[in-house]
């Protein structure tokens, strides 16, 4: 039997996330069983202008409660409708009306109440209907999820919703036929474009001329800020090529402009280079041959190729936008002469001038028309000290350090491509030998600037502790952040050499990294300490158990796990349980559920009695617990969004107007005494949490800080701040 055919509205509004949702649940159980085709544009085509369709015997389904029910009937297996249940599916038909009559206004009055009665119902109960997912489930959560009201508060005030909607709508965002339908689109239009689309490259580039044991790559960075993902792209790409063609690469600091420039990010960003395995066993500096550039540029002075010029920096970039030449163009050898020992001097006039290279005006190419190649700059230089008065540009440098220092190979991100124009035009005006270039695609991160200039700004408006601040893209932002050195290179070199220009998302990067720690990070438990329920258990004793710290490896040797009449629960599960339920209390066994207090909506107290023999796989809830004991620490768990609102920062885009206005999250916690022995830098899972990895070790006033890993799952990288998606 052919599957049928679910239809969707790509950019429709509202979105058919439900409905997308049920169809994934439905072909997790049976396979194929329904086929999605994604059609672009608002609406589909036809009298109804819906946002989905179904064809079935003829006849067409286009709302999204009609399309569910189908679907479930359909496929009876997954157990989302069951009309031979007139109760169930009596409620269940109640709820999609709910859905339909309810949530599809945009009257935010009527919608605050209708969020009210939601949280009131959910109160005790874990699903809409019974005790499993169904169609009012997913109906109802996409109903939410595509309302820009809901959407707002939720990111914004969630506590407006109540805590039992909120929480029943986080559970549903993290199921995997949720996580479906939120990605869904994406994904396809990923796989419509590929391969040009795919974030995976090759490094198959053929590099000409090209001899085994001859090539030389050079990575070049400015000494002025610190080493981040974009050139750690760089730094293993000719690190690679180097090591393919059993060649060499060097480390050169472009140290050229003393004003940005300091030892300090120097040295960092050789630690980093280290950290990624790219030593800097070849080291040097632009700086190392400013005698040689200065004579070039006398050279090319005295052969007319540069000349002079002070004109302002206003006129001089209306007059290259309208390639209008500069009235300095045609000034004698001698007057440029005279003008650059004044430059060099550092003197009233000099300062007036920079230096350029006499190319093309005319050029469609900008970068051609006579771009500037020395300018005065009276700072002190880290290394030079006071000896220079100017300074050579990157246009001008690079090309001739390439070339004197033996690089046969240039590698670079195509946002240079313009300028190798330029390039080989330095080359061939002085005479050098040639070098290839190379350009591949640098990687532009969503939601990510790489800007050092924007990232300073962060720094010093104290938006950020620094540039090892775990919501910078640095190397050391994203290692504290809990990214493994392994899953950075592995994912860099999934990159390749492609020249692919992507606006890359981050939940890859941090599933490749979820694969790499989850074998090996240790198993602890905590629970938050707002709200934290004691609950006091029946015919336990207080004991001390040595259980694996991971179930699947034990290599990793075995935790002391404290039990006793006394433990602590989270709010939030306390609130699903139900008097005279059974729950599975991880690592422990079976209990009862013989009482519940409570003050308001909040659960003060429960009476648990022990039911050890039970079986654990009819419970529905496995809940983490923790003894109140001694054992019991205080800790501080963190967790991040991403610095800016904005998915793609466009070039006219003012960093100011994008900030994030909460981007960081703390919560007070208390976990197992077995995380007292842990080092700074140790990744570690807390059950049903998450990863963690230890920041800081407590101290006398500070508990320890643990900064949560982002697990790459699509419903997880989401930015909390951002609530149109």
């Amino acid at each position: 039997m052919s599957p049928i055919k679910l239809v969707v509205a790509s950019k429709a509004s509202p979105f058919s996330y439900g409905v997308l949702a049920v169809t994934a649940q439905i072909n997790s159980i049976k396979k194929n069983a329904i086929e999605v085709e994604f059609r672009d544009g608002k609406i589909l085509e036809g009298p109804s202008k819906s946002a989905a369709s179904v064809t079935y015997n003829g006849e067409t389904y286009e709302t999204t409660n009609a399309i569910a029910r189908l679907l479930a009937r359909l496929n009876p297996e997954a157990n989302l409708y069951n009309p031979e249940d007139p109760i169930s599916s009596t409620l269940i038909d109640q709820w999609l009306d709910f859905a339909e009559s309810k949530l599809s206004t945009s009257d935010f009055k009527a919608l605050d109440a209708v969020y009210k009665e939601l949280n009131k119902y959910l109160t005790l109960r874990s699903y809409i209907v019974g005790y499993q997912v169904t169609l009012a489930d997913f109906v109802i959560w996409g109903a939410l999820r595509s309302s820009p009201v809901f959407a707002r508060i939720v990111k914004t005030k969630p506590e407006n919703l109540g805590v039992y909607l909120v929480r029943w709508y986080e559970y549903i965002t993290s199921l995997s036929a949720a996580e479906y339908a939120l990605t869904a689109v994406q994904k396809q239009e990923k796989s419509s474009k590929a391969p040009k689309a795919a974030d995976q490259g090759k490094f198959d580039i053929g590099l000409t001329e090209a001899e085994m044991g001859k090539v030389c790559t050079r990575f070049p960075p400015e000494p002025s800020g610190y080493l981040h993902i974009g050139h750690a792209k760089a730094a293993l790409l000719n690190q690679y090529f180097a090591d393919t063609y059993k060649g060499k690469m060097i480390i050169r600091f472009d140290d050229t402009n003393p004003t940005k420039e300091k030892t300090e990010f120097e040295e960092s960003i050789k630690e980093d280079l280290a950290l990624i395995g790219v030593p800097s066993n070849v080291v040097s500096h632009t700086s190392d041959y400013f005698d040689q550039m200065y004579d070039l540029a006398i050279k090319m002075i005295k052969e007319g190729k540069a000349y002079c010029d002070d004109t302002d920096q206003a006129t001089m970039r209306e007059q290259r936008t309208s390639r209008t030449p500069s009235k300095c163009r045609d000034n004698s050898v001698e007057e440029n002469l005279r003008r650059f020992q004044e430059m060099t001097k550092g003197s009233k006039e000099g300062l007036q001038n920079c230096l350029r290279a006499k190319i093309d005006y005319a050029s469609l190419n900008g970068t051609m028309r006579d771009p500037v190649i020395y300018r005065c700059n009276l700072t002190p230089h880290h290394y030079t000290g006071d000896k220079w008065k100017v300074y050579p540009t990157y246009d001008f440098a690079c090309p001739i350090v390439d070339s004197i220092e033996g690089v046969t190979h240039a590698l670079r991100t195509n946002e240079y491509r313009d300028r190798n124009a330029q390039y080989y035009w330095m080359l061939e005006a002085l005479g050098l030998r040639k070098v290839t270039i190379w350009d591949f695609s640098r990687m532009n991160f969503v939601y990510t600037l790489l800007s050092k200039r924007k990232l300073q700004w962060f720094v010093d408006n104290k938006f950020v502790s620094g540039w090892d601040d775990p919501r910078f893209p640095t190397v050391r932002g994203i290692r504290r952040r809990g990214l493994t050195i392994e899953a950075l290179k592995q994912y860099i070199l999934m990159q390749g050499a492609s020249q692919n220009v992507l606006l890359l998302e981050w939940d890859k990067l941090w599933a490749l990294n979820r694969k790499i720690i989850d074998p090996i990070a240790p198993r602890y438990t905590s629970v938050l300490k707002e709200g934290a329920v004691v609950c006091n258990v029946q015919g336990a004793t207080s004991e001390v158990k040595e259980v694996p710290v991971h179930k699947k490896n034990p290599d990793l040797g075995n935790k002391k796990t404290h039990y006793g009449p006394k433990i602590y629960l989270d709010q939030e599960d306390a609130k699903t349980l139900e008097e005279n339920e059974e729950i599975t209390l991880m690592d422990w066994g079976n209990m009862f559920v013989r009482k519940i207090v409570k003050n308001g909506d909040e659960v003060t107290s429960i009476d648990l009695e022990t039911h050890l023999e039970g079986d654990f796989k009819k419970t529905k809830k496995k809940l983490t617990w923790l003894a109140a004991d001694e054992d019991a620490t205080e800790i501080l768990l963190l967790d991040y969004d991403y610095l800016i609102t904005k998915k793609k920062v466009e070039d006219g885009d003012d960093v100011k107007d994008l900030v994030t206005p909460v981007s960081e999250f703390k919560f007070a916690a208390l976990a197992d005494g077995n995380t007292k022995k842990l080092k700074t830098g140790d990744i570690i899972q807390f059950e049903r949490k998450g990863y963690f990895i230890l920041d800081a070790p407590a101290t006398d006033s500070e508990p320890a800080h643990f900064i949560r890993i982002p697990d790459g799952k699509a419903a997880n990288m989401a930015s909390k701040a951002d609530a149109s998606k």
